[in-house]
């Protein structure tokens, strides 16, 4: 195997786990991307060459580094730092009332107060 076909297979896994990871489906990847499904689905399974500007955006659509999709750092994808991440933007849209309810909400539950 050639080191650029294996460079996009694990790109194609990265992009999939981190995908995955957002909670997002390859339809609704494919709408944010403005792209065809068949070609994120074609993406994942490594048959399709990926872009620079590409793997900048779903570096940015799934909060993780460009370099951690290229190959970098750990294998798997920190997914409380994901996790969080996808909280906060969501958190930055509400306004008003809505922010003030879901932070009430938040002070309510209880702190797990292990390490």
């Amino acid at each position: 195997m050639e080191k650029s076909e294996s460079l996009r297979e694990l790109l194609a896994s990265r992009i999939r786990e981190a995908r995955k990871m957002a909670g997002l489906s390859q339809s609704q990847v494919a709408a944010l991307m403005q792209m065809q499904r068949p070609s994120i689905s074609e993406i994942e399974a490594g048959n399709r060459k990926v872009s620079a500007e590409e793997v900048a955006q779903f570096a940015a659509l799934f909060s993780v580094s460009v370099s951690w999709l290229m190959g970098e750092g750990e294998e798997k994808v920190d997914l409380k730092n994901t996790q969080l991440q996808l909280a906060a933007r969501e958190i930055q849209k509400l306004k008003g009332k809505d922010l003030e309810q879901l932070l009430r909400l938040l002070a309510a539950i209880p702190k797990d107060e292990t390490p």
